[in-house]
C-alpha cells in the first residue's frame, strides 16, 4: 500500500492541535476512540475531498438533553452551522445494545437536532469499498451551504496539479507531477487521470498506447484555483 506522506503530516497535525484543547474524560476518550474507521473516513473520503481538516473535529463532545457527554466521530462546524458525521460499522455496534439503549441512541439524536444539529451517517463499507460517492456527496453538500462548488470540483492535489500545468510553457508530465507532490509514479498518474476525466487537462499524443504528457483543456474559462 502506498503511504500518502501529505495526508499523514497533515492528519498528525491535525490531531494533535485538536488534542491540546481537549482535558479530563474527552481527552481520554479521544486518544482510545479514534481508530481505524475514524482514520479511514479521514484518508478515503475527508482529505481526498478537501485537501484539509479546516472546521472539521474529530471525536468531538456534546452534552445532550439527559445531561449525558455524547462523543461524535466527527463535527463540522462552519459559520454557525453545527453537522454531526457519523461512521457506521456493519452489524457489531447494534448487536451489542438492548431495545431501550438501542432506542434512546434516537432520542439523543433528536435532541441534538433540536440543539440545530444535522446529521450525516455513512457507512464503514462506504469508506472502504465506495469512498467516490462520499467524497461527491460531501463536496455538493459543503458547496450548497457556502458556496464552495467550484473550489471543490477538484481536490487539493488536483488544483495544485492543475496550477503547475497552467504555469508550464509546455504539457505537464508525470515526472512534474511528482516532483511538485513527492510521491509516486502510481500516486502521479492516478491524480492526472482524475484531472483527465473531469475534463481540466487533455492528454498529448492521443491514439499512443499509454498518456504520458497533458495540456490544459482551453475550452476551461475558469479554472478552480
Amino acid at each position: 500500500m502506498v503511504v500518502d506522506v501529505r495526508f499523514e503530516k497533515e492528519h498528525r497535525e491535525w490531531l494533535e492541535k485538536e488534542l491540546k484543547s481537549l482535558k479530563g474524560e474527552a481527552r481520554r476518550r479521544f486518544l482510545k476512540a479514534h481508530g481505524h474507521a475514524e482514520k479511514a473516513f479521514a484518508e478515503r473520503v475527508w482529505f481526498p475531498a478537501f485537501g484539509h481538516f479546516e472546521y472539521l473535529h474529530p471525536e468531538y463532545e456534546v452534552w445532550d438533553y439527559f445531561g449525558g457527554r455524547r462523543y461524535l466521530d466527527f463535527a463540522y462546524i462552519r459559520a454557525g452551522l453545527f453537522i454531526a458525521i457519523e461512521v457506521d460499522p456493519f452489524g457489531t455496534h447494534y448487536e451489542k445494545l438492548d431495545k431501550r439503549q438501542f432506542s434512546d441512541q434516537w432520542v439523543r439524536q433528536m435532541h441534538l437536532f433540536n440543539d440545530s444539529w444535522q446529521f450525516i451517517r455513512l457507512s464503514y463499507y462506504d469508506v472502504m469499498e465506495r469512498p467516490r460517492i462520499w467524497q461527491q456527496l460531501l463536496q455538493q453538500m459543503v458547496g450548497r451551504l457556502f458556496g464552495d462548488n467550484q473550489t471543490y470540483e477538484l481536490n487539493a492535489f488536483e488544483r495544485d496539479i492543475y496550477r503547475k500545468a497552467l504555469m508550464l510553457n509546455r504539457p505537464i508530465k508525470l515526472p512534474d507531477i511528482q516532483q511538485l507532490l513527492d510521491c509516486v509514479y502510481v500516486t502521479a498518474r492516478k491524480h492526472v487521470t482524475s484531472l483527465e476525466n473531469k475534463g481540466w487537462l487533455v492528454p498529448e499524443g492521443k491514439g499512443e498506447e499509454r498518456t504520458h504528457s497533458w495540456t490544459v483543456d482551453p475550452t476551461r474559462r475558469l479554472p478552480p484555483l
